[in-house]
């Protein structure tokens, strides 16, 4: 535990001497707001790493690397398809606690990593932004699908799931703020496992600065319905920082931001630290 403890914090010093020892500067105002919208037509390659501590019951560590590609389409005069993908790569610590509804019951879980199940949402956007309170909207919908492609069923539901996705997102300067939202049901997969039936909430607000610095905020919410209402919610608050800048002419977000859980479910985190580091490609 004190090893892993050391290397989030050796990773948050080197990250923050990437953004302080980064010289060059990018064109980051119209690029900004580009890389700040879930659906912007730009490709981009984010790389998220999200480390999970203080996981009940046995306060043991997580974490997630997800791989992010984003992909514009011109669909038609008027629209555009993005797909978005998510590629997870999940290390889970083993535990072992009991089920406190079940008397007796033993809950074992294997230390794990692996491959996780792969979502893939393409959003339909209209190309032309709307004029709003004197900045400019944009949204996008779509299907979301989440494929069995765990290579472990400790990292992974081994169920095919499907819905709706919708985000919105609004851009004034110097804010760009919205909210993605998602749910997912179960529809195939092993008869062993609880069915899927989630739904995931992402508001973001960013703050841009000078020099292409910004503050954000972006917690993930997620309610799992299969659960009663007290064991339901994972609710984290907090933020961060980032900045837009140039390596060797190569545009690159990086950021990074702490959450602490005010609510959450059994075997749920106390809180997370989250880096991500994206390639943008504008056309």
């Amino acid at each position: 535990m004190r090893q892993k403890a050391s290397l989030t914090r050796l990773a948050a010093i080197a990250f923050g001497a990437l953004l302080l020892l980064s010289a060059t500067r990018a064109k980051a105002g119209d690029l900004a707001e580009a890389a700040q919208n879930p659906i912007a037509s730009m490709i981009s390659l984010p790389l998220q790493n999200n480390t999970y501590l203080g996981i009940d019951p046995d306060d043991t560590t997580a974490n997630a690397l997800l791989i992010q590609p984003v992909y514009p389409i011109s669909f038609s005069k008027d629209w555009n398809v993005i797909f978005r993908a998510i590629v997870p790569l999940i290390y889970v610590e083993g535990f072992h606690s009991t089920d406190p509804e079940v008397p007796n019951a033993q809950i074992d879980v294997d230390r794990a990593f692996g491959l996780g199940d792969i979502n893939l949402t393409p959003y339909f956007s209209p190309k032309k932004l709307l004029d709003l309170g004197g900045g400019r909207f944009t949204w996008g919908v779509g299907p979301s699908l989440t494929l069995n492609s765990s290579t472990n069923d400790e990292v992974g539901s081994e169920k095919w799931s499907a819905g709706p996705a919708a985000v919105g997102v609004f851009m004034k300067k110097p804010w760009v703020a919205g909210a993605l939202v998602r749910q997912l049901w179960s529809f195939a997969g092993s008869g062993d496992r609880e069915d899927v039936n989630q739904f995931l909430l992402q508001p973001f607000v960013n703050y841009n600065l000078p020099e292409g610095w910004y503050l954000v905020s972006s917690p993930v919410i997620t309610a799992n319905w299969q659960k009663d209402s007290s064991n339901r919610w994972s609710i984290p608050l907090g933020g961060g920082f980032g900045r837009i800048f140039e390596i060797d002419k190569q545009p690159v977000n990086a950021q990074v931001q702490g959450f602490s859980d005010v609510a959450k479910p059994e075997f749920g985190y106390d809180w997370s630290l989250r880096f991500q580091f994206s390639f943008l490609f504008p056309q």
